[in-house]
């Protein structure tokens, strides 16, 4: 399902990741040769053991972690021993709807410990990738036939919504506030608590996937997803702008094999050293339901600019401090894994003092984002955030609480620094941080992070949402002591995602409110469905029936 190599400057004790079966296995080159000479088991009990809704690819990320997803039929993720695994949050990695259901994404160290599952309530994500900012990008398909497979840009521990949050049921199972169309429907894009879809488009079998970071294809290309749709036969970009928390994307078609060759099925995509893309193509008539019409044939294509004069491997050069940050800065992750490891090895003397260069004067924000997560990386978690606070990109200035959040520094004076900022992505990252915290600061933080939603933007909704989970009614408390405009677009958002039992007498203030919309009223009854059930609730659907 899966292959992700870990290479080394000599190729000693080289690593490759191999997702096959029920397991994912370690196999690691000890002296060199090309040749495996050990094998450990790093994830086990994993399920759709030959089905393509089981585990996929790892990835190395920009921060030193793994990265990895499973499908619906992957279902729950056991260590090496057999054991179920129970990741940072403190939940059984299983799909119970306690919190998880369906294909889910995950994080974790490079032996597989602290494990975090970063989204869930996906179909089939096939194949999950990430930028250099640490920012996690993936595909999902739908139910074969609805024309609803999806692009996700994958905001850390939301849910998405392909199945009911509580009960389990498809998006065909009737409900309050039902999508109009069945592409949204197929969501549950109109229920408080999914997280919105970066695009929609259309029928397809989504496959692999990576994020282009370097300077060789035409500009539109640069530092934006690369997709495969085996189903239409296609490789395309999806341009990525910021909006809001969040991002809106359009489709540019690079490699389009329906013109030409219908059984063009391509499977994955990835930067080569040069910049150059490749392409796997595991060419075959058809698509999905297991079946294989062609077992022989199997093709790769490089794709390049028009008129370029073919490959050349660039020199690296993994021992001098300016030959690691040329590795840092080149286009393929396996060059700068091996990068990072050296100089995370060694992040002070000559190659500190490059990392700092780079991290303070380069103009591409990509490879100054890749120096702070190198610092990181190396121990040095507070040069790191140091240096993301000071940038003028928005997105660095995020890396700063993820890099804190990933090593369990103290992130409620970072929020206080940055909850003012003028940037709703750099918002959006200090609501994932203050989620469960325990800091008597919280509520007031998350209320006037809340005081900043405009009304429009589903992104920060949803990031509130998520920084309030299980402490719901405690930083409801706190927003209502802060405002006294209940009535506005933006008050009534965050009453509508809110699920303590305290938003319970609000919404019903709402549904009755006499200039509240017809067409606005169900909404707001969908929501009640996701307050707990008690006393506060109860009443509320009282005087919603009674008119009171």
């Amino acid at each position: 399902h899966g292959v992700c190599v870990l290479g080394t400057v000599d190729g000693k004790n080289t690593r490759v990741i191999v997702s096959a079966l029920d397991k994912v296995q370690v196999f690691t080159d000890v002296d060199g040769d090309d040749k495996a000479d050990k094998k450990e088991t790093l994830f086990s009990g994993i399920g759709g053991a030959q089905h393509d809704h089981g585990i996929h690819q790892f990835m190395f990320g920009p921060d030193g972690r793994l990265y990895f997803n499973f499908g619906n039929n992957g279902r729950q993720l056991k260590d090496k021993n057999g054991k179920p695994v129970i990741d940072l949050a403190g939940n059984v990695v299983t799909a119970n709807r306690k919190p998880y259901q369906e294909g889910m994404v995950f994080r974790c160290k490079l032996d597989g410990s602290e494990v975090e599952t970063l989204g869930w309530n996906f179909r089939n994500n096939w194949m999950v990738t990430v930028d250099s900012f640490g920012t996690i990008w993936q595909s999902d398909n739908d139910d074969d036939g609805n024309r609803g497979v999806r692009i996700n840009y994958v905001m850390e521990y939301g849910n998405y919504g392909y199945k009911d949050e509580f009960t389990g049921a498809g998006w065909r199972t009737k409900r309050t506030n039902i999508e109009k169309t069945i592409p949204l429907r197929h969501w549950h894009l109109n229920d408080p608590g999914v997280v919105p879809n970066l695009l929609q488009t259309g029928a397809g079998s989504p496959t692999g996937i990576c994020v282009y970071e370097g300077d060789l294809l035409p500009k539109i290309f640069h530092g934006q997803i690369i997709h495969c749709d085996a189903g239409p036969s296609i490789v395309r970009a999806y341009p990525v702008k910021p909006s809001g928390a969040g991002y809106t994307a359009t489709t540019v078609n690079i490699l389009d094999g329906a013109k030409r060759d219908k059984w063009f099925r391509p499977s994955d995509v990835k930067v080569a050293p040069d910049g150059s893309l490749i392409v796997a193509d595991w060419y075959d008539p058809g698509v999905g339901g297991h079946r294989m019409g062609d077992l022989d044939r199997g093709r790769l294509f490089r794709i390049t600019p028009k008129g370029h004069k073919g490959y050349k491997q660039p020199k690296l050069d993994f021992i001098t401090a300016k030959g690691l940050i040329a590795a840092l800065k080149n286009p393929n992750n396996s060059v700068r894994h091996i990068a990072f490891t050296e100089l995370a090895k060694k992040a002070s003397g000559s190659n500190g003092r490059a990392l700092l260069d780079l991290a303070n004067q380069d103009t591409n924000p990509r490879f100054r984002a890749r120096a702070n997560w190198v610092f990181s990386g190396s121990g040095k978690h507070l040069v790191g955030v140091a240096l993301a606070m000071q940038d003028k990109n928005e997105n660095i200035r995020s890396m700063a609480l993820r890099i804190a959040r990933q090593h369990q520094l103290e992130v409620i004076p970072l929020i206080k620094e940055l909850t003012d900022d003028k940037s709703a992505v750099v918002r959006r990252e200090c609501l994932i941080a203050l989620r469960h915290s325990k800091s008597a600061e919280a509520p007031a933080l998350w209320a006037k992070l809340a005081s900043k939603h405009d009304g429009k933007d589903r992104w920060y909704l949803e990031a509130l949402g998520l920084a309030a989970d299980k402490q719901e009614n405690k930083f409801f408390d706190a927003w209502l002591e802060s405002t006294s405009k209940l009535n506005t677009p933006a008050a009534r958002d965050i009453i509508w995602r809110c699920r303590g039992t305290h938003t319970a007498k609000y919404l019903a203030d709402i549904i009755l409110d006499k200039a509240t919309p017809e067409a606005e009223k169900p909404r707001y009854l969908r929501a009640l469905d996701f307050i707990p059930k008690g006393k506060e609730r109860d009443e509320a659907f009282a005087r919603i029936a009674l008119g009171l």
